[in-house]
């Protein structure tokens, strides 16, 4: 029986939420093992001159505890 645990991770991009997403992933990868998906929970942006320059993400990663 697998064990799995979700953290919650903030992340942004100036690009695009889907880059968003992919850099919650790259930094949580980086301290943690057996990630197994993400889940998008929340997506916001800034605007500056009518723009949308800074795209936000709020995502839920799940892992398997060994």
């Amino acid at each position: 029986m697998a064990v799995l645990k979700v953290i919650e991770v903030l992340a942004n991009s100036e690009k695009s939420w889907e880059e968003a997403a992919k850099n919650a992933v790259a930094q949580a990868s980086k301290s943690v093992k057996n990630i197994r998906s993400v889940y998008i929970n929340e997506q916001s942006a800034t605007v500056e001159d009518g723009k949308m320059v800074n795209y936000r993400v709020n995502v839920k990663i799940t892992f398997e505890v060994n």
